[in-house]
């Protein structure tokens, strides 16, 4: 049996998600008066083309999954006119096979609200951190910033002073890189950065991005050349702290709903040596780092 190629796949639920989405916004929802003899809920095609900006017929193939191409402007003016909110707008194209970009916040970056900022304290005192898909450091928690930041010299925040992850290890080096086995380290968070960089070719960030870092680091430069692509996964890092040494660290990446590739992670001592080291750099006296209840403090 011959495989039905994806893009056929798509086309159908293209077009069924414009109807849907057109039959549910009314005319008086975009200013528009309800007329008269509709037989049909919602706005009509030529309606939805004329105040997305694009053509009767161009719209009207679009919404009959015909094989056309779509750029990012039309298909955001279409999602404006459509009331679509950004899982749909993110839904809307990768059906039509474009590659997304989340609307910006005024700095550039999504907004963490007071819920994700939440869950990273309540995660303290193990090491949390809020990463978009290039390794900004959006948001973390009093475990990541004692383990990171204040065993040794502030990292390089790199041209847009902000911390990086990626731009923090291709620049340190010697005592000053947190992560011990940096050269195991920087191939696989290179072959992610590329993992996640195939839905954001062409975009002007994420080239400039690249551009800056092949130019700081020919290190990463001759990685970037190569094909590699992985997704996170949970694993063991070790890291070096200034006061208490070594400490091997699991760490685990969660998704999180409505920010679409940003995930937070999240580290856990690996054995009982690393353990009792991070406790000691918290200052507990009882040797509990938060992976484990005290002593008969357990639910009753």
């Amino acid at each position: 049996m011959t495989a039905v190629p994806e893009q056929r796949r798509r086309r159908p639920e293209l077009a069924a998600f414009l109807r849907a989405r057109r039959a549910r916004v009314a005319p008086e929802d975009v200013g528009m008066p309800p007329g008269l003899r509709r037989r049909t809920p919602g706005l009509r095609r030529e309606e939805v083309a004329r105040l997305s900006g694009v053509g009767v017929t161009w719209y009207t193939w679009l919404e009959q999954g015909r094989p056309i191409n779509a750029s990012a402007q039309v298909l955001d003016a279409v999602a404006r006119t459509l009331r679509l909110d950004c899982p749909e707008r993110e839904h809307l194209y990768r059906l039509a096979e474009v590659p997304y970009a989340p609307e910006p916040s005024a700095s550039g970056l999504p907004e963490v609200g007071r819920e994700i900022q939440g869950i990273l304290d309540a995660l303290d005192p193990r090491p949390a951190v809020l990463y978009n898909a290039r390794y900004d450091v959006l948001a973390t928690n009093g475990g990541y910033e004692r383990l990171f930041f204040r065993g040794g010299p502030e990292p390089d925040t790199g041209p847009y002073g902000m911390r990086n992850a990626l731009w923090a290890l291709c620049g340190a080096s010697g005592a000053g890189c947190p992560v011990v086995d940096r050269r195991r380290e920087l191939p696989l968070m290179v072959a992610r950065l590329r993992g996640a960089y195939g839905r954001h070719v062409s975009e002007r960030a994420w080239e400039e991005f690249i551009r800056r870092l092949v130019e700081a680091s020919p290190e990463f430069a001759r990685l970037w050349r190569g094909t590699d692509a992985v997704p996170p996964r949970a694993r063991v890092k070790v890291f070096r702290h200034a006061r208490v040494g070594e400490v091997r660290m699991t760490s685990v990446s969660l998704s999180v709903d409505g920010m679409p590739e940003c995930r937070i992670v999240v580290y856990t001592p690996d054995d009982e040596e690393s353990r009792l080291r991070i406790a000691s750099l918290y200052g507990t006296a009882d040797g509990n780092d938060g992976s484990r209840p005290p002593e008969g403090d357990g639910i009753r």
